[in-house]
């Protein structure tokens, strides 16, 4: 799959651009705050329908401006080309588009034009809260698994109706078991995908972390959830006096987490700044096989300041990954460092281009 070209209107602080897209790798040059990442956050908003990062979607409009659009045109695999529009209006929600029909629901979306991402925030991936470990992993299987998705927004409306008598303060048993009814069918499937994903992706971390780091450490992940071995409906009958006292349900998938070590130690506590974002790098490129493997199609790649807070060694590591597999395709990197990516470019064959950005606005200086 390639992103032939896009187009971007008040998307944070870009005004207005017209960009055409190298099939191959694809290096966005300029200091910080110039654009760069606001580039591939429209990529991923064009893809997703919401932010790369954690941002509210109010807060992609550029200030002072009450809307933005990005659309884009896809290469699929087939050979077919997609014309996609995402836009939105504040205070009116979002529009989103493929070939100029509207999509019923944004979920169909899902999973059609798979990206991944690479982002000095993925640190929080290993030192953050288990909620963006979940959404991690919410994100990924959505991409693979459409059943997936709709299960999780059965479980969240149903643990939504659950809490709210907990706050109020209903003692009912009846009502509550029509309720967590509801929620136990839901939260074996994600539990079984989430248990079934982490089995899968852990030797594709475990082996790109090696190659990254010449073999010099061994990392592994382990998937953490209170329904590893007991049912959820055990788990809120056994909990259900105790979650009337906190108001909320302490138990099921939403409290699931990802624990990673570093030689059987925690990377979380002992990890450093290098060996933590390794770790990140090769959990992002373990997911990229993942999305290939399970969808057939070729997920684009965003690395957004690669070389932030790693060694040399590392960054050469990575780079000799991406830029020389036949796994990856179309691939946007940034660096606020010319040389960075003038090295890059001269040691790989293929298409590519290298462009200038400055203040939202962007520059072709190279392209073969």
């Amino acid at each position: 799959m390639i992103l032939s070209s896009i187009d971007i209107l008040n998307f944070k602080n870009i005004a207005s651009a017209e960009l055409k897209f190298s099939p191959g790798v694809n290096c966005l040059l300029g200091m910080n705050g110039m654009g760069k990442s606001n580039l591939l956050e429209a990529i991923h908003f064009l893809c997703m329908a919401r932010p790369m990062t954690s941002l509210p979607d109010s807060a992609l409009v550029t200030h002072g401006q009450e809307m933005l659009l990005v659309k884009g045109d896809f290469l699929t695999d087939t050979g077919a080309t997609d014309t996609i529009a995402c836009g939105m209006t504040k205070g009116k929600g979002k529009s989103l588009k493929r070939n100029g029909k509207e999509y019923r629901r944004i979920s169909e979306h899902i999973g059609r034009y798979p990206v991944v991402s690479v982002t000095p925030g993925d640190s929080q991936l290993v030192s953050g809260p288990g909620e963006d470990r979940r959404k991690l992993m919410d994100m990924v299987i959505s991409q693979a698994n459409p059943d997936y998705l709709a299960r999780l927004i059965r479980y969240s409306r149903a643990l939504e109706s659950r809490n709210r008598m907990l706050r109020a303060g209903v003692r009912d048993s009846l009502l509550f078991e029509s309720v967590e009814s509801g929620m136990e069918d839901a939260a074996a499937g994600i539990h079984e995908c989430r248990r079934a994903w982490v089995e899968k992706i852990t030797p594709k971390v475990e082996e790109c972390y090696g190659r990254l780091a010449d073999n010099r450490e061994t990392v592994a992940i382990a998937y953490k959830s209170q329904m590893n071995g007991k049912s959820l409906r055990d788990l809120l009958a056994e909990r259900r006096q105790k979650d009337t006292i906190l108001g909320f349900t302490s138990a099921g998938p939403h409290r699931d987490d990802i624990d990673a070590t570093l030689d059987g130690y925690s990377l979380r506590r002992l990890g450093s700044q290098g060996q933590v974002k390794t770790f990140t790098v090769a959990l992002r490129l373990a997911i990229f096989d993942f999305l290939k493997e399970a969808s057939g199609i070729t997920p684009l790649l965003l690395l957004d300041d690669i070389f932030d807070k790693l060694d040399s060694k590392r960054v050469e590591s990575i780079m000799r990954e991406v830029t020389t597999s036949d796994t990856f395709g179309q691939i946007f990197i940034t660096d606020t460092n010319r040389k960075h990516l003038d090295d890059i470019l001269s040691g790989m064959e293929g298409p590519r281009a290298l462009m200038n950005v400055a203040d939202g606005r962007f520059e072709t200086i190279s392209t073969d």
